[in-house]
């Protein structure tokens, strides 16, 4: 949970800081209902009656693996609800089983709408195509973007903690190097862009890494930085590589196994807070429930958006969708907005005045600077 407020210009001195010091720092088998296909590899009041496009074709929302988790689809149905509420037209969901995929499908057109992107995602499509634009954010507690942030972390199993202290006693990445390292795919903010960033940050002001880069960082071996590297495919992947003992040390995203872990101590999205996985979870998570691991790093990250290709999309869908997601009306749906404390598997917790807010391009420029 995210309980604190920051200003907007409080948030993204933070980030940078934090990210510049490299101090601290959304895949499971899918399917759905026969609307939903897997593909491999601030208005207050909405006028609820909206008038039919002219266009019959279906609107298409793709959505990254994280989301495609069959724990979703009552969330998913219900985005595609809202749509065809606001448009007049039928929606269908598209999962997916690779970033790439996702982020692609939505370049070509192939979907209107992405679903919960990660701003790095957003930012390759906006590359490859232009066309593409944010369609919303889902703001942080306050109702706004000023605090419109969650966190990549940096996790160990719990009783390896120790071994990520510096002298004095405090949680460091000093000692990642030549260990079995998870990420979630090399086009997650939270899962790829922050860690390494922080990672490269920290080793090149060391004498044996002071040339590391990036690409140092995607493949293991006797004589690389890591000793291995897997790619998770999802954060709920990149979480289960660590807990089951796959790789030493993961990275994923607080909001992405908000459903599936449980804060057993210290305090949630801190270096040194212990996780556990719920008992009872779903997959990939079925076997390792109890399993408990330790954050040592934990670096704010601004809210991905949802994205749309306009090529399907008319300038009335587009403003109508809008003034939906963006309404009381939305802010107030449980199934969108999930209330603390409640069992529905919703993409996003209710804590506050949490709801859909506009943005523009330029708010993801902080993060676009990490890669220049």
């Amino acid at each position: 949970m995210r309980k604190h407020l920051f200003s907007k210009a409080i948030a993204v001195i933070l980030f940078v800081t934090v990210v510049a010091m490299g101090l601290s720092a959304c895949s499971a088998n899918a399917s759905d209902n026969s609307t939903s296909n897997v593909i491999s590899g601030n208005s207050d009041t909405v006028n609820n009656t909206q008038t039919a496009s002219t266009n019959t074709k279906p609107i298409t929302v793709v959505w990254y693996p994280n989301e495609s988790a069959n724990d979703y689809q009552a969330t998913r149905d219900e985005y595609a609800a809202l749509i065809e509420q606001a448009t007049g037209r039928k929606t269908v969901n598209k999962l997916t089983t690779d970033y790439t995929i996702a982020i692609e499908s939505l370049v070509s057109g192939e979907a209107d709408i992405a679903g919960c992107m990660g701003a790095q995602g957003y930012i390759q499509a906006k590359q490859e195509n232009p066309q593409v634009d944010i369609l919303f954010v889902n703001s942080g507690p306050s109702g706004t973007l000023d605090d419109a942030l969650y966190y990549s972390w940096l996790c160990v199993n719990q009783g390896q903690e120790d071994n990520y202290k510096d002298a004095n006693g405090e949680y460091s990445i000093a000692n990642i190097q030549g260990k079995k390292m998870s990420f979630v795919s090399n086009s997650s903010t939270s899962g790829f862009l922050i860690p390494t960033t922080n990672i490269v940050n920290f080793f090149s002001k060391t004498d044996a890494w002071k040339n590391i880069t990036v690409d140092d960082l995607l493949e293991g071996g006797s004589s690389a930085f890591f000793s291995a590297v897997l790619f998770g495919g999802s954060h709920q992947g990149s979480a289960f590589n660590l807990v089951s003992g796959k790789a030493d040390v993961a990275a994923f995203c607080d909001q992405e196994l908000q459903n599936y872990v449980d804060l057993k101590n210290g305090t949630a999205s801190t270096a040194g807070a212990v996780y556990a996985i719920k008992q009872g979870a779903s997959a990939p998570f079925d076997k390792v429930g109890g399993k408990e691991f330790v954050l040592i790093q934990s670096t704010p990250v601004l809210n991905g958006p949802f994205a749309y290709n306009p090529k399907n999309l008319s300038a009335d869908d587009i403003k109508n969708i809008r003034d939906l997601f963006t309404s009381d009306t939305v802010a107030n749906d449980t199934k969108i907005f999930v209330p603390t404390g409640t069992d529905f598997n919703g993409m996003f917790e209710k804590t506050d005045k949490e709801r859909f807010v506009l943005a523009d391009d330029s708010w993801y420029d902080v993060l676009r600077n990490l890669q220049n």
